[in-house]
């Protein structure tokens, strides 16, 4: 199998499927290989907090030509997988790393490998199975490196940052498994107080009370892929289903503070620990950044933050003269707590400190840093 990750989190979510009790764990780029049997399979789309999806390997071949790429899918016996009154779907994904001389057109690859499948049913059962892009029985997934295609499963379907607790978002917002690698990286303990003082709608926030209370992600979900297969075990998934509810907590141990200016975002995030269960847990207000402070008489925590860059909010004025300002807020109000800022390394060098780590990451396809700082 492989999951699937933000760039630069695959030894987070190795750690995470090595507690999941995977074997044969290898992070890769963009994610990580590993094996396990059909209850794993289940668990890793259940309780992964920092993948984006599952795949299940079926083959992997030459595909010099449109036509040895058809013949060699024609040759996996798609009787095992689908039925022909299912429907499935195909994405490919062409990585620019390979060499040239293969297939190069991605829709193009995904309608020949649709065919081969379709084909290959028709011989076997006599009908072809239709095709549904949006809420397919099956969805296979193609990788294509140079002259060789590799052909998976999609076990998630939906990605997993969607975690069925959010109906609305703000301007750029973060994805949630990559919140709940910001939260591993900066050493959060699950139990230490963590403030977001720019939260948007909430995600970091979001995240880390899932996180204290033990709430498996995928408990939101009403579907994954895996639930289309013909193999599907109903009686194992809710066993496991019921493992997952029964290990989570009443209430998160440390204070979750998240503060925004737009009280728009802040509803919205008010909105989304209602739906998550969590709204005793993370407390969300409306708050300028220089009002910013840590709770009164509590221990040093976690400041978190993902301050916006410029970049996909759009080039506004002023942004130099907000991370100073975070700056001054860190030096004079946290000092003893340690602090994560999510952002650009042309942004990173107004904060006006000098971070303790810099670790590199991919915001979707913006290059970043989460630069970790000790307050002393």
């Amino acid at each position: 199998m492989f999951a699937v990750t933000p760039k630069g989190v695959e030894q987070v979510a190795a750690r995470e499927l090595a507690a999941l009790g995977a074997e044969e764990i290898l992070p890769d780029a963009g994610g990580v290989h590993f094996q396990g049997d059909r209850a794993l399979l289940y668990r890793a789309n259940l309780e992964l907090r920092t993948a984006e999806r599952v795949l299940v390997f079926l083959r992997e071949f030459s595909a010099a030509t449109p036509e040895m790429l058809y013949n060699q899918v024609r040759r996996i016996d798609w009787l095992q997988y689908l039925r022909p009154h299912m429907t499935f779907a195909v994405n490919c994904v062409i990585s620019k790393r390979g060499a040239p001389g293969g297939p190069n057109h991605s829709h193009f690859t995904a309608l020949k490998i649709k065919d081969g499948i379709a084909d290959d049913l028709r011989k076997r059962a006599g009908e072809r199975p239709d095709v549904d892009v949006e809420a397919p029985d099956v969805r296979v997934h193609a990788y294509v490196l140079g002259k060789r295609c590799r052909l998976s499963l999609d076990a998630t379907g939906e990605g997993l940052h969607r975690r069925g607790y959010r109906q609305a978002t703000g301007a750029a917002p973060l994805k949630e498994s990559l919140a709940a690698a910001l939260l591993e990286l900066s050493g959060w303990d699950g139990e230490s107080p963590l403030v977001d003082p720019m939260c948007g709608a909430g995600t970091i926030l979001l995240e880390a009370a899932a996180r204290a209370r033990g709430l498996a992600p995928g408990l939101g979900r009403e579907r994954f892929g895996f639930m289309g297969w013909t193999d599907f075990d109903a009686a194992l998934w809710a066993r496991l289903v019921a493992e997952a509810r029964a290990r989570a907590r009443a209430t998160a141990p440390g204070p979750l503070l998240g503060f925004d200016r737009d009280g728009r975002a802040v509803e919205h995030a008010r909105e989304a620990a209602r739906a998550l269960g969590v709204a005793g847990d993370a407390r969300f207000e409306v708050q300028e950044l220089a009002a910013c402070a840590p709770p009164a008489g509590g221990r040093p925590g976690l400041l978190l933050t993902n301050p916006p860059y410029g970049v996909r909010l759009g080039a506004e004025g002023g942004l130099e003269a907000l991370y100073r300002q975070l700056g001054d807020v860190l030096k004079q109000r946290f000092r003893g707590w340690r602090a994560g800022l999510l952002t650009t390394p042309d942004m990173a060098k107004h904060v006006g400190l000098k971070p303790s780590r810099r670790i590199p990451l991919f915001n979707g396809p913006i290059e970043c840093r989460l630069l970790l700082y000790e307050l002393y």
